[in-house]
């Protein structure tokens, strides 16, 4: 009975060891296949950018963030299959094309095919994905935080010089 016990206890721990690990599986694609794109339209201060992509799922919302140089898609439906993106480089772009992809918060292995004007980055999606984030270095609009910032100090200055000029 104890080695039976034993053998259990060695195969949950197998399972609990390889199970998680396959979540971190490797991305590998045939980069002559061809894909039939559709186009989600992304709305950023006044400009309008439509976004070719293809899945197997429903693409429910696409959203830039800011703050997190991010690009947020939210999927539902979604069948085990490849998404493969084109993002223009003025909507989102990384240094040295180093995009980090989390899919449902995991990150991804991806290929990249980039151009002077967009990459294009394909990776695997598992059935019932929720939430891809791709995070770039740069993303519109870039200016409000350095324009906030400078002028903030811009108005310190302001502020303070008279004021210590008075005293003097």
């Amino acid at each position: 009975m104890e080695d039976y016990l034993d053998l259990v206890k060695i195969l949950l721990m197998l399972v609990l060891l390889i199970v998680p690990l396959s979540a971190f599986a490797e991305f590998h694609s045939d980069p002559s296949e061809t894909y039939t794109f559709s186009k989600h339209v992304v709305s950023v201060d006044e400009h309008v950018y439509a976004i070719p992509y293809h899945v197997d799922a429903h693409v429910i919302a696409m959203a830039i963030d800011p703050e997190l140089t991010s690009l947020l898609i939210g999927l539902e439906n979604t069948k085990e299959s490849v998404f493969v993106i084109d993002l223009e480089h003025k909507i989102i772009s990384a240094e040295n094309n180093a995009f980090a992809i989390l899919v449902n918060g995991f990150e991804v292995d991806y290929h990249i095919v980039s151009d002077s004007d967009s990459s294009t980055l394909a990776f695997y999606v598992p059935d019932f994905t929720e939430e891809v984030e791709i995070i770039g270095t740069h993303v519109i609009p870039e200016f409000p935080i350095g324009a906030i910032m400078g002028f903030a100090l811009l108005i310190s200055i302001v502020v303070i010089f008279p004021k210590i000029k008075s005293r003097l």
